[in-house]
């Protein structure tokens, strides 16, 4: 099969930064990566896509926690529950291509009705082209009445999670999400700073997953929450808020069973200053001491990466992303700490990282390249030049 190859001025390779590189696709996979002068490795190639003096080559994102059947609504539970299968197919459909436009190649969806995204994802298997590479969660575990039951996700009790994590790996699902506090897009149920789960059902539903070869992400608002997912052994950390009943408090405690862990913290960051609306007034209040957290859990040295939570909100729409890189600089990560909590180490957080996150030889040919320098310009990351998806150019 013939091989092309794409240059750009600058590159971000996942984990650092070079000058002029090519890079060469063949079969979806990234062969080879050289220096533009190279004029031997030209010879195989039989289209050469060469994206001028100000670009950026940079691996697809990675987004860690998406809802792709949320619509960015005001009122996206409404909207959800208003559409059959085949209508809330198509919206997710929708919402995943406008990631994929923007240059995110790779979701993880952490909560969807019906197993939707898994259909989703094996269609996008068959046609790259239209949409990310998803990690499907399906609905997520919640007890009976519990944040996001109307997912069909209810489950108490040893037997009930132990089935409830075997059905997820006979679907075929990539992660397991368990809501380990409340939240706040489901009237009555635990208030977001409270637990949902013991320290032994959040055990149960680590040690079945882990048999089965799944990983676990645990939605956890409450500090309470955030160290018992810990001390069970989860994965992934879902929001970090750091929630009591009388605040935020990122103490001490918290951040050091995090950080020594070595459990990734999904932070929840991304918003697109232009659309409106404002979190939920329990976030809202306690958003700066939130992000106070982050950089501190940044600066002890835990893994950071980012889910922007896309969908459940106007100013949440599901090309969020981006903006996040901004964020990240603004608490004080350098520009490839920032980028590489949206590419490589998302990657290791989603379990892709020998496939996804990184422009090497041997990877996934997923791609974005942008117009200017996003090592001293987050903005440019929104100035999409160009995005391939496993070697698919998207149009």
């Amino acid at each position: 099969m013939s091989q092309y190859a794409i240059s750009a001025a600058r590159m971000f390779d996942g984990t650092r930064w070079s000058g002029p590189r090519s890079l060469y696709v063949e079969d979806g996979r990234i062969t080879d990566v050289t220096g533009v002068d190279d004029m031997d490795a030209y010879l195989s190639v039989t289209e050469l896509i060469d994206y001028g003096p100000d670009s950026c080559l940079l691996p697809g994102l990675i987004d860690t926690h998406v809802h792709l059947a949320f619509d960015a609504s005001a009122d996206p539970v409404t909207a959800l529950g208003d559409r059959d299968d085949d209508e809330l197919l198509d919206h997710m459909r929708r919402a995943a291509r406008s990631a994929l436009e923007a240059g995110i190649t790779t979701v993880r969806d952490l909560g969807d009705r019906g197993y939707l995204a898994m259909a989703l994802a094996r269609e996008f298997e068959q046609n790259p082209g239209r949409g990310p590479h998803i990690v499907s969660a399906g609905p997520p575990l919640t007890p009976v009445g519990g944040h996001c039951h109307f997912l069909g996700g209810e489950a108490e009790g040893t037997a009930d999670l132990h089935e409830a994590v075997r059905e997820r790996h006979a679907r075929g699902c990539g992660v397991v999400k368990i809501m380990a506090s409340g939240g706040s897009m489901t009237p009555g149920s635990t208030a977001p700073h409270a637990s949902q789960y013991t320290l032994d059902e959040l055990r149960t539903v680590v040690e079945e997953a882990h048999l089965l070869g799944l990983r676990v992400a645990a939605h956890a608002h409450g500090n309470r929450a955030i160290l018992d997912a810990v001390q069970a052994g989860v994965d992934t950390l879902e929001h970090v808020s750091f929630l009591t009943p009388d605040g935020c408090d990122p103490n001490e405690e918290v951040l050091a069973a995090i950080a020594g862990s070595g459990v990734f913290a999904s932070v929840t960051l991304g918003v697109d200053p232009e659309a409106p609306g404002t979190p939920p007034m329990t976030i809202a209040t306690q958003l700066a001491r939130i992000q106070a957290g982050y950089g501190a859990l940044h600066a002890r040295g835990a893994r950071v990466v980012v889910g922007s939570d896309a969908g459940i909100a106007p100013f949440k729409p599901h090309n969020v992303l981006p903006h996040a890189v901004a964020e990240l600089r603004a608490l004080g990560l350098t520009a490839e700490a920032a980028l590489a909590a949206v590419t490589s180490r998302a990657a290791e957080a989603a379990g892709l990282g020998d496939r996804k996150g990184r422009i090497a030889a041997g990877y996934d040919a997923d791609v974005l390249v942008v117009d200017g320098d996003p090592a001293n310009d987050p903005a440019a990351l929104l100035k999409v030049a160009g995005v391939f998806r496993t070697g698919v150019r998207v149009h």
